[in-house]
């Protein structure tokens, strides 16, 4: 079992950081890649099962644009395997995971058609490492590393631990909590309620509002965009300064970062397999960090932890 115990964690300066590297891919969606009959069907299938949520043209309502440059900034720099797959495992957002592969299949062409992308002879294949050949409308890649500037925001209300406790430990150890839990068991429908005599329970909580995936998906998104606060030049516990103009911290920034995102993605396929397997991933992480800044010899019997030696290396 990796560890997790992220209280504490001292992370580092924030960036932007982009989709992969594009090599390797050899079509777009601009070669034609599906057909006109996948098209026709995923236009009543989308009427039927999409347009309340993301408008009959594709604009965006409750959900958002599945046209235009917000879709293409989220969703261009990706295989069209990842879109199938948003759609079968997570879709529509009523009744989700309730779409067959073809049913995808056939949205996605929808999706492209509406999108000026221009049908082809053959239709868009069903098979995963068939659409991770194709990416939707590559981006020339722009990864940059930037701290966040200390007049960019208001200044920070929260010492370092307290934001990791506030916000990184708890989004945490719900991804934690899937290696022995999986998220789509049935459970017996009744919320979350802790006895009188009951520690409040992280794992638990919101089980009752969200469904138990969501949970696991807003855990990860919080992890991967909360990571740029602490990037903002703020004081840990101790008093001292965050030391976000070191390197180390900038690399173990990026890497939460990057953890963050990985676990959304292993989370969207409704696979707890896949999440466990990533949550190793995010406990490195954390324990890069802590090897560095947290985790301090030289403590005393009153404070074991030595918190007065961490946020120097």
């Amino acid at each position: 079992m990796p560890r997790h115990l992220l209280s504490g964690l001292v992370l580092f300066v924030v960036a932007v950081v982009s989709s992969p590297a594009l090599q390797g891919q050899g079509r777009t969606a601009r070669d034609g890649v599906y057909s006109g009959a996948q098209a026709t069907r995923g236009q009543a299938l989308f009427k039927d099962k999409c347009a309340a949520c993301h408008g009959e043209m594709l604009e965006g309502l409750l959900g958002p644009p599945l046209a235009g440059d917000e879709f293409l900034k989220a969703w261009g720099n990706q295989p069209l395997s990842e879109l199938v797959n948003k759609i079968e495992k997570t879709m529509p957002q009523s009744e989700p995971g309730t779409l067959t592969r073809p049913q995808a299949i056939d949205l996605v062409a929808h999706i492209l058609q509406t999108g000026k992308f221009p049908a082809g002879q053959a239709a868009l294949p069903e098979g995963e490492d068939a659409l991770k050949q194709v990416m939707l409308a590559p981006a020339a890649p722009a990864a940059t590393l930037s701290p966040v500037a200390s007049h960019a925001v208001p200044a920070p209300a929260a010492n370092l631990a307290q934001l990791m406790r506030g916000i990184l430990f708890p989004s945490s150890n719900l991804i934690f909590e899937v290696q022995g839990h999986d998220p789509g068991e049935k459970k017996d429908g009744k919320p979350y309620e802790p006895g009188a005599n009951d520690n409040f329970s992280w794992a638990q909580w919101g089980a009752g509002i969200y469904s138990p995936w969501e949970v696991i998906d807003y855990a990860a998104l919080a992890i991967a965009d909360a990571a740029p606060l602490l990037l903002v030049p703020r004081r840990c516990e101790n008093g001292r300064a965050v030391p976000v103009d070191n390197d180390d911290w900038n690399r173990f920034t990026l890497e939460l970062i990057e953890a963050g995102k990985a676990a959304y993605k292993a989370s969207q396929s409704r696979n707890q397999e896949a999440v466990s397997d990533v949550s190793n991933q995010l406990a490195d992480a954390c324990l890069h960090c802590h090897e560095v800044y947290r985790d301090k010899p030289g403590g005393t019997t009153a404070d074991p932890s030595n918190k007065a030696a961490r946020c120097v290396r």
